[in-house]
């Protein structure tokens, strides 16, 4: 089993945790978009405080370790380690809790090429212990406003876990899916879920408007998220999302492995 010790020294090295890759210019640009209302950074979310920037400012460093200061606006942010083992150690015991209750969960990432992996093995898991993991409206076209404008995605499940492409694109082998912080994929599973009489989910697990998304909606939700991701800690702070962990949520996926273990082993899901 790997230990909380061996866990926070694999955060550090692997930049999970600590000085991240996620620039604090970009994490202030996000929250002043974010006090702007900006759809593009509220992931499907609608506060219900008034959140200025430096209200943010400071939901952020006490959520994820990052400087409270608002006149250092420049270099490598930084998530404090324990922050993320506390998040990790919240988000296994939510998924004990809906294992022991043998409740259907829906897993979906924006983060594909990064977090599949991570979220697909708590997908094999909860489904080898009779958890339903739920796939509806696989296929179905999305059309997301991007930076390129209007763009017409399908919805797809890998090993149970949802993500978007582009159309025609499923060779094996080819891209994993496409990036995406968009509300829009879960809102159209869950619709889709709803209009076959079939069973919704009693927990979202994920990351941007996955989480954000099915939070809004009233239904569980648990996720990860970057600095400059603050919709997601804000509907935490609002009572909307059950969990968030912190964490640089785009390092190469095999560094996300420990985490993989270390959940499942708080969750007492290991095979």
């Amino acid at each position: 089993m790997l230990s909380t010790g061996a866990l926070r020294a694999h955060l550090l090295a692997a930049r999970l945790a600590g000085p991240v890759a996620t620039s604090r210019e970009v994490s202030l640009r996000s929250y002043r978009l974010f006090a702007a209302r900006d759809p593009r950074v509220l992931l499907g979310l609608h506060p219900e405080w008034g959140w200025e920037e430096c209200d943010l400012l400071r939901l952020m460093a006490d959520k994820c370790g990052v400087s409270d200061d608002p006149a250092h606006v420049s270099g490598p942010d930084v998530i404090d380690p324990e922050r993320t083992l506390a998040g990790l150690d919240a988000f296994a015991e939510r998924l004990s809790n809906v294992a022991a209750r043998r409740a259907p969960v829906l897993f979906g990432t924006g983060h594909p090429h990064r977090l599949l992996g991570f979220y697909a093995a708590l997908a094999d898991a909860l489904s080898a212990v009779g958890c339903a993991v739920l796939t509806p409206a696989q296929g179905r076209c999305i059309d997301i406003t991007t930076r390129f404008g209007v763009r017409t995605y399908n919805l797809d499940y890998v090993r149970g876990v949802a993500l978007v492409r582009e159309p025609g694109v499923r060779v094996r082998g080819s891209e994993p899916g496409a990036h995406t912080h968009s509300p829009l994929p879960v809102r159209v599973a869950l619709e889709a879920a709803v209009a076959a009489h079939g069973r919704l989910p009693e927990l979202v697990v994920g990351d941007h408007g996955w989480v954000c998304g099915a939070g809004q909606l009233g239904i569980e939700a648990i996720g990860l998220a970057d600095t400059d991701d603050p919709a997601l800690f804000v509907g935490e702070a609002e009572g909307q999302v059950s969990v968030v962990v912190p964490l640089d949520d785009a390092v190469r996926s095999a560094y996300y492995r420990p985490l993989t273990r270390y959940v499942l082993n708080r969750a007492c899901l290991s095979q």
